[in-house]
């Protein structure tokens, strides 16, 4: 469900500086009693982090959204159906099974967000980033979304529509952002080099 957000005041929040959760602190401790048991290789564990990182991280999304841009026909079928045009691509699995996007325009911005925990959509994102999973983030992405894009770098007119939408273990959102001007020449390639991780969270306007 989308939250409709027009005003607030900026409060100060340095993303991505947050202490360690306690659960982080756990996993960390468990993943090294296992490798210094010989339970677990760590070069397995690197692998498996540059594949979520990489290979399954940021870069998908970019190639859905360059093809959005550059074909009108998918975009039509990624906006009436995300999960299956952006299984079209090869992007599909486990925390991605529903998805929907939505699109930015001069008038809407859209914000993503997950209030509960730190739903996510790996196959076309990657691994969340922490300030993702933060709890200040969580909370003002909904009270202040204005003053978190804003801490992005991002100061959208009063004029543009601020929408969050609450990704759930149901249903995870991606945003289009709009395609910059001056890239009608650019090939697909280029054009998903152009694509933030933060443009397809709505932290930030490419």
């Amino acid at each position: 469900m989308a939250h409709d957000h027009h005003d607030g005041d900026h409060h100060h929040h340095d993303h991505g500086q947050e202490p360690p959760s306690d659960m982080a602190l756990r996993v960390k401790a468990l993943e090294s009693l296992m490798v210094e048991k010989g339970l677990v290789d760590p070069d397995a564990l690197d692998a498996i982090v540059d594949h979520f990182e990489h290979k399954v991280g940021p870069r998908n999304g970019a190639r859905v959204v360059a093809r959005a841009w550059s074909d009108p026909a998918y975009k039509a079928r990624l906006m009436e159906d995300a999960t299956s045009a952006i299984a079209e691509l090869g992007y599909a699995g486990g925390q991605g099974d529903h998805m929907v996007v939505v699109e930015n325009t001069p008038a809407v911005h859209n914000l993503v967000v997950c209030t509960l925990c730190s739903c996510y959509p790996w196959p076309v994102l990657g691994l969340p980033p922490v300030w993702y999973k933060s709890a200040p983030y969580r909370s003002r992405a909904v009270i202040d979304p204005r003053g978190v894009i804003a801490e992005f770098g991002t100061k959208l007119p009063d004029e543009v529509e601020v929408r969050v939408w609450d990704s759930t273990a149901e249903i995870r959102y991606l945003v289009l952002p709009e395609r910059p001007a001056g890239t009608e020449e650019l090939s697909e390639d280029d054009l998903a080099a152009l694509v933030t991780r933060n443009g397809m969270i709505g932290t930030e306007r490419l």
